[in-house]
């Protein structure tokens, strides 16, 4: 019998590219409502309760909602693409990648916490310079971004994409998070092994999908003052015997003159480097993914496929 698969929220940008990436499935039994019923809260719950899988593709306040409607059922396993659940501790991290253990940790999960585009690129450079014992807990962390501006969703698509749009956003580039209290900290602080509180500054770029997430770091700082194939080799080393997350060989990084946040796009993959001049004491560690990909669907769907059983 096949499992059931219910996407509550397949109309919004996630849930579309979930729908996209599992349309060619014969392995699956999708549940599906109309797009005019997608707020028929009783439709949704006979949908939630019948899945063997849901996939909640909704704001923070409305995947709360989702979960509260399966109160009183463990029949029914969650994966939750919003921010609500992704600190919780009843809820396992998606990121199949994290650490050592954490594949079978989601497999065997009930709940799931899908992570945030820019937590994957920034916790795919920390965790494992942390958990190596290089980079100390309580070094002040900062991450630089930049996504295309499909992660902002329905409502920043129309703004970037419609000139007539009263809100339309003209520029190229813009920054935001300005307060320095953007929703992505937490679990970046969380799941990084952080001490301190990360300075996380987000950007949005004229194109739709791809992502650059940058993490810089004086190297003097850092245990035992390692240098550019310290780091390296760490991060070789987190991610040895998967495929899903490149480590860029240093020589190649080094013949790198400019790094496409569109590289990656289309794809689930995560490409990670490590920049610098060997002697000069300080780092640039990079991560290019598509902020639809590895950043939101694509992570989905391969936490899908663990809790299944299936290769992930």
């Amino acid at each position: 019998m096949k499992p059931k698969i219910f996407i509550d929220g397949e109309h919004g940008t996630t849930g579309l590219q979930i729908r996209t990436r599992l349309g060619s499935r014969d392995d699956l039994d999708i549940l599906s409502i109309p797009e005019a019923e997608r707020r028929n809260k009783s439709l949704r719950e006979d949908m939630l309760k019948a899945a063997d899988i849901a996939i909640l593709c909704l704001p923070d306040d409305a995947s709360k909602e989702a979960v509260t409607l399966l109160e009183g059922t463990n029949s029914t396993r969650i994966i939750d693409t919003s921010t609500a659940h992704r600190v919780h501790a009843d809820w396992a991290y998606g990121f199949a990648e994290l650490t050592a253990g954490q594949r079978d940790k989601i497999a065997g999960a009930r709940l799931v916490a899908n992570p945030g585009c820019y937590p994957t690129g920034a916790i795919g450079l920390i965790r494992p310079l942390v958990e190596a014992g290089l980079l100390p807990a309580d070094y002040p962390v900062s991450v630089n971004a930049v996504s295309g501006y499909t992660g902002g969703g329905k409502q920043m698509i129309a703004q970037m994409e419609d000139a007539a749009n009263p809100e339309h956003i003209a520029a190229p580039h813009f920054l935001y998070g300005l307060t320095l209290a953007h929703k992505h900290v937490p679990e970046m602080q969380a799941h990084g092994l952080l001490a301190r509180r990360p300075i996380f500054s987000p950007s949005v770029g004229r194109f739709a999908q791809g992502m650059i997430v940058q993490v810089p770091l004086h190297l003097s700082d850092l245990n035992g003052a390692p240098l550019l194939r310290d780091l390296h080799d760490a991060l070789v080393a987190h991610y040895a015997g998967q495929s899903v997350v490149e480590v860029v060989p240093l020589a190649d990084s080094a013949a790198v003159a400019r790094v496409d946040p569109t590289a990656l796009n289309d794809t689930d993959r995560m490409r990670l480097y490590v920049f610098g001049t060997e002697g000069k004491g300080q780092a640039n560690l990079v991560a290019v993914l598509d902020n639809l990909g590895k950043g939101a669907s694509g992570a989905a769907v391969q936490n899908m496929d663990l809790m299944l059983g299936r290769a992930a």
